[in-house]
């Protein structure tokens, strides 16, 4: 295989903030792996929280550049089985290693990653849109600008959160989740629980910091709505701890590592009676396209960051009123727009 690196800065239409901070620009890392004519493409993001930067990332793939350019692409897991020992602290890199294995492995087979999975396109769950921090009165005016989608995530964490929902509330009756991301404490957070249910919330998404485990599980006896854990469930034994403690889990493709390890927690949260859910950052349409991919395998999902931006770097999955739409395209359906 042959490995090219790209580093991109995407504006967001809208400056982006969530309880832990604002963004204006996105940061990626695009990776590209050539075999026999057919390329394939992985992304990761640049992420303050995760100490994860395009230099740090960037660094990391360089340092198995020739592990994988010594490689012939067969089943992706392999490559990720081999390339982990080296990138077990940067799984970021190794994320969008794995994207890209898995758009070229289709591509190289002439099929859709989820068909040669084995899956099926019926009773997809549908996407919400994230709704980032803002007054009220913006708040509004960015649901509009997404007007009749059936799901919106609202980032909430503010001392006016009840506020919020209420108005967005009386502007629309689709479902509404909401995404505290670590700002609430456990009283907090049972009390708004309950004063969200009425409002038309779905789940509360890591209300609590991600180390009070004593608080989430008196939380997910007592709240009235399901639980679902982000910053509680980055790689894969984290799943297991999540039991007991949450409803359901939202992983992350960067943070465990790419599709190969998301699979597998999938299936180990079914197994543990957890409901499923991928999420994302705000990320191109590079990285849509691979979640796309896990659709069939999912009660929820959050895959909207490529409609957060001011303008995309690829084609690939389509997404209209929450609906994905797949390309005629083999792999993960993923063509570089720019380069």
């Amino acid at each position: 295989m042959k490995l090219t690196l790209h580093r991109f800065e995407l504006p967001l239409k809208h400056p982006f903030t969530i309880a832990r901070g604002t963004t204006s620009v996105q940061r990626l890392v695009v990776v590209a792996l050539e075999q026999d004519g057919q390329v394939g493409y992985g992304e990761t993001p640049e992420t303050a929280y995760y100490q994860a930067s395009t230099q740090s990332i960037t660094e990391a793939i360089e340092r198995v550049r020739g592990q994988i350019e010594a490689s012939v692409l067969g089943e992706p897991a392999v490559l990720w089985d081999d390339l982990y020992p080296k990138l077990v602290d940067a799984r970021f890199a190794l994320c969008a290693i794995d994207m890209a294995a898995h758009d070229l492995w289709g591509k190289l087979r002439g099929a859709a990653v989820w068909k040669l999975w084995g899956l099926g396109l019926e009773n997809l769950p549908l996407t919400d849109i994230t709704i980032g921090i803002d007054t009220v009165e913006v708040m509004v005016e960015k649901l509009h600008e997404f007007p009749n989608w059936p799901i919106y995530k609202i980032k909430l964490g503010t001392s006016r959160d009840l506020e919020i929902v209420r108005t967005l509330r009386r502007h629309t009756r689709a479902v509404f989740r909401v995404d505290a991301n670590c700002a609430w404490g456990v009283d907090e957070a049972i009390a708004k629980a309950a004063a969200l249910k009425p409002l038309g919330v779905e789940f509360l998404e890591q209300p609590l910091p991600p180390d009070d485990w004593e608080g989430m599980r008196r939380l997910y006896r007592e709240s009235a709505l399901p639980i679902i854990a982000d910053e509680s469930c980055r790689i894969e034994a984290d799943v297991d701890h999540c039991a007991k403690c949450f409803h359901g889990v939202n992983i992350k493709l960067i943070k465990c590592g790419g599709l190969t390890p998301a699979r597998r927690m999938i299936a180990r949260a079914r197994q543990l009676g957890l409901r499923t859910m991928v999420g994302c950052m705000t990320e191109s349409t590079v990285s849509i396209s691979a979640i796309a991919q896990l659709l069939p395998l999912l009660d929820y999902v959050d895959m909207d960051g490529a409609l957060l931006l001011a303008g995309d770097l690829a084609s690939g999955v389509r997404i209209e009123q929450g609906r994905v739409i797949y390309p005629h395209e083999n792999g993960c359906g993923v063509r570089l727009l720019r380069a």
